[in-house]
């Protein structure tokens, strides 16, 4: 019997590739001298960083297999959705919320692609 790899369970393996990197892996330079404070936090803060991989890694590959109209909507929903990452500041807790809320929005996009059969 074939086992079947999901559409997760792919990303999941690639995310899981890029976990071992070291604490700058996040999707912005974290050697940069002027580090918004929600940069900060996430350069700081191991599990902020490795869901900012998570979350980036994610949001590419859906973006990728999505079609022109609605890979524009995902990135005007990204954009608004870093928007409320600034807002979070330093607060750890905040951004955690943020990118957990970010991920079941990105899962159910991805749960919501046409597969053929």
């Amino acid at each position: 019997m074939k086992s079947k790899l999901t559409v997760m369970g792919v990303i999941g393996i690639l995310v899981a590739c890029t976990l071992p990197l070291p604490a700058s892996a996040a999707s912005f330079d974290c050697e940069r001298t002027d580090l918004a404070a929600d940069e900060k936090a996430i350069c700081d803060t191991r599990a902020l960083n490795d869901a900012d991989v998570k979350m980036v890694t994610t949001f590419d590959i859906l973006t990728s297999l999505l079609a022109m109209g609605t890979r524009d909507a995902l990135r005007e929903e990204q954009s608004a959705w870093l928007k409320r990452r600034q807002a979070c500041g330093s607060d750890v807790g905040c951004l955690t919320t943020a990118y957990a809320e970010r991920m079941k929005q990105l899962t159910e996009a991805f749960e919501g692609l046409s597969r053929p059969l």
